[in-house]
């Protein structure tokens, strides 16, 4: 479980992040190159502190799921409010 959402067991790692609204394939990519994750692992294969990792560097730099989800939402309220 990561940012909230379980993500596929069975998937790579790099597939995987992309189940997680607001991570497409740019920033797995990016993900996995900062946290120095090899791309063919799969998510069952990934040690603790590896999901620990991964956890702390999408905290860290990156809006995701309900926090990007209530931005892009409020932002389309002002743009209709302003006509």
């Amino acid at each position: 479980r990561i940012a909230g959402v379980n993500i596929p067991t069975q998937k790579k790692v790099f597939v995987a992040l992309t189940y997680i609204y607001g991570i497409g394939e740019k920033r797995a990519q990016e993900i996995m190159d900062a946290t120095g994750i090899d791309m063919a692992k799969r998510v069952h294969e990934l040690s603790d502190q590896e999901i620990l990792k991964i956890r702390e560097m999408i905290d860290k730099n990156f809006s995701v799921e309900g926090d990007l989800r209530r931005e892009v939402s409020m932002n389309i309220k002002r743009v209709m409010d302003l006509g």
